[in-house]
């Protein structure tokens, strides 16, 4: 005690904040779960309500996590990309020719696609934010080629979006074309850009050469 105060207190009232924080992001995070489930199981217009009833709990609860609908889109989102990122690490975690690697990435991403595909709508349908986190982690990977090229964000940008947009068109024609259908549509299409990327930088990627994630086995053309 110093003064009558007690010295641990700050301490407490800390510790107390800590574990408060820590309370409502574990309810965040059960909340973005129950907007899964709402999502899967009533479309890409879940509103609010539908999401509180998944829940367990009445709308006014849900709001005092999410200011609003908004808010509650850009925390599915940074889910649907941190799903799809936890898929794409295995996929390209052993080293393969860069066809191999593509695919694998693809097919990865397609399946989440076809798990979850009225949550890929509903990102979609607000604006797609995810976009630039998605863009973010291509860039990376051209730059684990060699691109290093200012013009990689606006590659990856477009890239990302056509990929996206190929894929989320698909979740209407799944009838009509297979996954492995799409899955070799979609590989053509980043496979061709990629390097085409890489061949404006005077990269060239060799066809058979095993490539990891994050190594630099491309090659520099002679100049």
């Amino acid at each position: 005690m110093i003064d009558g105060r007690d010295e641990a207190g700050p301490a407490r009232r800390d510790g107390r904040a800590d574990r408060w924080r820590t309370h409502r992001l574990a309810r965040r995070a059960e909340f973005v779960d129950a907007a899964f489930r709402a999502l899967d199981k009533h479309g890409p217009h879940a509103g609010m309500a539908d999401i509180a009833r998944e829940a367990g709990v009445a709308k006014p609860r849900l709001y005092r996590h999410f200011a609003d609908k908004a808010e509650l889109h850009a925390a599915v989102s940074e889910r649907a990309v941190a799903l799809v990122r936890a898929r794409l690490a295995p996929a390209l975690a052993e080293p393969a020719p860069f066809a191999v690697m593509v695919r694998r990435g693809v097919r990865a991403y397609v399946r989440v696609l076809g798990e979850h595909p009225h949550v890929f709508r509903f990102v979609c349908d607000g604006g797609a934010p995810s976009v630039s986190t998605v863009a973010a982690m291509l860039t990376e990977a051209l730059t684990s080629l060699g691109v290093g090229s200012p013009g990689s964000r606006a590659w990856a940008h477009g890239i990302v979006g056509a990929v996206q947009a190929t894929g989320t068109w698909w979740l209407d024609q799944r009838e009509d074309i297979s996954e492995d259908k799409i899955v070799d549509y979609l590989s053509t299409l980043l496979g061709g850009a990629l390097e085409a990327v890489a061949r404006a930088e005077g990269i060239t990627i060799g066809e058979n050469e095993p490539l990891r994630q994050g190594d630099r086995h491309a090659h520099r053309q002679a100049r």
